[in-house]
C-alpha cells in the first residue's frame, strides 16, 4: 500500500498561489510520496483521472528513464521548502502524435527559467554542461475506444546544490537565480507547462523543433550511441528524433541513450539519469 502526507510548506500557500493560475487542475502537496509520477498513475488505472499537480517534498522511490532513480537535494527541511523540487503533471490529452512529447516538455521547463539552460537529448536539462532538470513521461489507456490517453509529466529540479550523497556533478537553480526557492519555481514552470502540453495536442511537435533546436546542448558535438557508435549529432527532425551522422549514414535516433564527447580538459557530463 503506497501513502502520502500532508507537507507543512504547503498549507496553504503553495496550493493557494498555484491554484488560480491553472484552472480546473487540482493542486496537491505532500510531505513525501514513493513517486509523484507513479502516485498519478496508480490514480489513473484505478480511474481518477481528474487533471492534477502533484508535488512533493521528498520522494522515497524517484525515477528517472529506464528505471534508474532520481537523486536530488533533500535541503532544507519541508517547511522551509524542498531543496530539489519533484512534480508531476497528469492529464488527459489526444495530440495527434506523441513523437517529441517529451522535448516540448524540456522546452517549456527550460524557457521559464533562464535563457542559459540547455536541454540534452532526449530529456535533461544542463546548466553550464551539468545537469539541472530532468522529465519523465508516462501514459495509460483511458478507454479501448477513445484516442485520448492519461499523460504523466515528472519534472525533478535542482532548486539547491545536490546533498553530498548525490553520485552526479549536478546543477542548481541557487547557482544562477541566487534567492529563488521552490515556490516560485513551480509559478514559472508549472503554467507554463501546462500551456505547452494543451498547445502539444492541438499542433503536435513541429511548432516546437525550432525553439528545441535554439536550445540544444548537443547540436554538432560529437556523441556515442548505446552500441558504441560515434558520430555527431546534428539535431532533431520534425518528429523531435535525433539525427546523428556516422560512418555508416544519417541515423535517426527515437530513444536511445547519447553520450556526449567532452572537450578538450573537461569532464564529461554523466549520461541522462532521471
Amino acid at each position: 500500500m503506497h501513502s502520502t502526507s500532508a507537507a507543512p510548506w504547503s498549507s496553504p500557500a503553495v496550493a493557494e498561489s498555484l491554484r488560480p493560475l491553472i484552472p480546473g487542475f487540482a493542486v496537491e502537496v505532500v510531505s513525501e510520496v514513493d513517486s509523484t509520477n507513479s502516485e498519478l498513475m496508480r490514480r489513473a488505472r484505478a480511474g481518477n483521472t481528474q487533471p492534477t499537480v502533484l508535488i512533493a517534498c521528498h520522494q522515497t522511490q524517484g525515477k528517472g528513464r529506464h528505471g534508474r532513480r532520481w537523486y536530488g537535494s533533500t535541503q532544507p527541511a519541508c517547511d522551509q521548502g524542498p531543496g530539489s523540487l519533484t512534480f508531476s503533471v497528469g492529464v488527459a490529452l489526444a495530440p495527434p502524435t506523441w513523437l517529441g512529447f517529451s522535448l516540448a516538455a524540456g522546452w517549456s521547463v527550460a524557457q521559464s527559467l533562464h535563457p542559459g539552460i540547455l536541454l540534452k537529448w532526449p530529456n535533461d536539462l544542463w546548466w553550464a554542461r551539468r545537469k539541472l532538470a530532468g522529465i519523465l513521461v508516462e501514459t495509460a489507456d483511458l478507454h479501448p475506444q477513445r484516442p485520448a490517453r492519461f499523460v504523466v509529466v515528472g519534472v525533478g529540479i535542482n532548486v539547491m546544490a545536490p546533498s553530498a550523497d548525490v553520485p552526479l556533478d549536478a546543477a542548481s537553480l541557487d547557482e544562477f537565480l541566487p534567492g529563488v526557492g521552490a515556490l516560485d519555481t513551480l509559478l514559472r514552470t508549472v503554467p507554463a507547462l501546462i500551456d505547452t502540453l494543451y498547445a502539444f495536442e492541438r499542433d503536435a511537435f513541429a511548432p516546437f523543433r525550432d525553439h528545441y533546436q535554439s536550445r540544444d546542448a548537443l547540436a554538432n558535438a560529437a556523441v556515442t550511441l548505446e552500441d558504441g557508435t560515434t558520430g555527431v549529432a546534428l539535431g532533431v527532425d520534425a518528429d523531435g528524433a535525433l539525427q546523428v551522422r556516422t560512418e555508416r549514414g544519417m541515423l535517426r535516433m527515437t530513444s536511445e541513450e547519447v553520450r556526449v564527447h567532452p572537450p578538450a580538459n573537461s569532464e564529461d557530463p554523466p549520461p541522462c539519469c532521471g
